[in-house]
């Protein structure tokens, strides 16, 4: 049985609207935001730039996680991207 990681991850526009969420595949995921592939919140505001990850072993512990930043004020979750992305790159580019 291989390993399987759970991401944390945040996307944002260009005008930094943020967007928090958990998945088992950030590759696929950050392409689907990218492609605005559904009717939502993040393809209206065009939140396709991946600027934040926190990886994790257990889906429990990722959720909880996603739960966290969620609850946080945009003040601190800004602290949280430039504290590993100071310049706001999209790490989902490389």
């Amino acid at each position: 049985m291989g390993y399987r990681s759970y991401c944390v991850y945040i996307m944002s526009s260009l005008s930094q609207t943020l967007y928090t969420g958990v998945t088992n595949d950030l590759e696929r995921r950050a392409l689907e935001h990218k492609a605005g592939a559904r009717v939502s919140f993040t393809a209206r505001y065009k939140v396709n730039r991946l600027v934040y990850l926190e990886e994790f072993g257990e889906i429990s512990e990722a959720i909880a996680r996603e739960k966290q930043i969620k609850g946080w004020s945009r003040a601190k979750k800004i602290e949280l991207i430039e504290s590993v992305n100071p310049g706001w790159k999209d790490l989902s580019a490389d």
